[in-house]
């Protein structure tokens, strides 16, 4: 029976497909391809870091060196220390950064990079020398000589080398270490520094120093002049160089340079240390004083400082402001900031009897007569044979018996005594000698 009508049928209907759909999965399946082959492979995989672009160490170099040339010491050294970690086997930055320790007064650090790049390099002329340099600049004086020489015997025209012998030989004349022919041979050594390599600023340094020491102060001050030209960023050189000027009695040149090195370096209490003793040569008391007080904020454990600045206030009449720091200067003690300060031991030394003898007389004009009659006798039991510590020794005596038949009511006027030498001066610092002229 054939129904007619009927929805149904025996024959299944063919669906056109659609062409939107079919376009849409084949670029899905395109993009998957796509992403399997090309991206997949250069995406890192989850919870590992992603490395960091190097810096080329070059590019640490040249900063370092730019740095170095505007003066800026600490942050050239913190920069090619970067180099060095970069790049461990460039001998050059260890060097440069050597250089730049010993000129900042960093002198450990400097020995350390001057023997790395010995390691590197045991045929380095310049690291001997430097290393020299650094070594004698922390009072192995006779070690660094033989790393100067060193340097020499590796080159012979090495001026470097030849300057920081010269330097060295100086600084042991300066500290009482030298020997007959020291002198002599720091002349020699100087002056061949200076014929290999005029333009160098070692050169001129030593040359500088050697003329110093020699009490060649004007010449020494020309040789100072011309390597404050080759770098003006050396606090070091300002100081030398403001030393000759105040020996040469040019007080107001000596003051600016001397200003200038502290703006270099202004942790440093010597430069405020000479200010002070320009203005005690010129008498006037009050600045003589607050630039001692600024020199011992910046050197609070230096005894040299506390016989400075008690010696202004002994010279400008106020002896129980001068008690006060000479007889921690004797004998020591705690500074504000809780650091020892370590008392100078009585012995044959000027400027140790003259800050002994300041301490007793001042003991004795403020009635302190045990403690000044104390220091007499030390005196004259200690230093017998030195004139002047034996007057001043028996003038602390005169005035006590004097303070017992007339007691003193206000502070008296000083009387004349033989103290007319010159404040302590800091270890370092060249005192002069007469010896012959180089």
């Amino acid at each position: 029976m054939y129904l007619r009508g009927s929805n149904l049928s025996l024959r299944k209907k063919r669906r056109r497909g659609n062409p939107l759909l079919i376009i849409l999965l084949t670029a899905a399946i395109a993009f998957l391809v796509y992403f399997n082959v090309v991206v997949a492979p250069n995406i890192a995989p989850p919870f590992v870091p992603t490395p960091t672009e190097t810096r080329d160490p070059v590019s640490f170099e040249i900063e370092a060196d730019g740095l170095a040339i505007e003066g800026k010491f600490l942050a050239a050294i913190e920069t090619y220390q970067a180099a060095i970690n970069a790049n461990p086997k460039n001998i050059d930055n260890y060097l440069k950064i050597a250089r730049l320790q010993i000129y900042s007064g960093n002198y450990s650090q400097a020995q350390v990079n001057a023997e790395n790049c010995i390691l590197l390099d045991k045929s380095n002329a310049d690291a001997f020398a430097l290393l020299g340099w650094a070594k004698g600049l922390q009072k192995h004086y006779l070690e660094g000589e033989r790393d100067a020489q060193s340097a020499i015997a590796l080159d012979p025209n090495n001026a470097i080398g030849h300057a920081i012998w010269a330097y060295l030989l100086a600084l042991r004349v300066e500290v009482g270490a030298n020997e007959l022919n020291t002198v002599d041979l720091a002349i020699e050594e100087s002056r061949t520094a200076l014929a290999l390599d005029a333009n160098l600023l070692e050169s001129r340094w030593a040359r500088g120093y050697v003329l110093e020491i020699t009490s060649n102060y004007a010449e020494a001050a020309e040789q100072y002049e011309v390597a404050v030209q080759l770098n003006t960023n050396i606090a070091q050189l300002h100081l030398a160089l403001g030393r000759n000027y105040m020996t040469l009695g040019r007080l107001d040149e000596a003051v600016f340079e001397f200003t200038k090195a502290y703006s270099l370096n202004p942790t440093d209490p010597v430069p405020n240390y000479f200010i002070s003793r320009v203005y005690a040569n010129l008498g006037e008391w009050a600045k003589a004083i607050q630039y001692g007080e600024q020199a011992l904020k910046d050197g609070p454990t230096e005894a040299y400082l506390y016989a400075h600045l008690g010696t202004m206030y002994y010279r400008s009449n106020s002896y129980n402001q001068a008690v006060v720091y000479l007889e921690k200067a004797v004998r020591g003690g705690v500074a504000d900031n809780g650091q020892v300060i370590e008392g100078m031991p009585l012995g044959y030394t000027t400027y140790v009897i003259e800050t002994y003898s300041r301490y007793g007389l001042s003991l004795a004009r403020i009635n302190r007569c045990n403690e000044a009659v104390a220091v007499a006798n030390g005196m004259l039991q200690t230093v017998p044979d030195d004139p002047d510590g034996v007057f001043n020794a028996n003038e602390m005596i005169r005035i006590c018996r004097e303070n017992l038949i007339n007691p003193p009511t206000a502070t008296p006027v000083p009387t004349a005594t033989p103290i007319t030498g010159p404040s302590p001066t800091p270890q370092g610092t060249p005192v002069p000698t007469l010896t012959p002229a180089p």
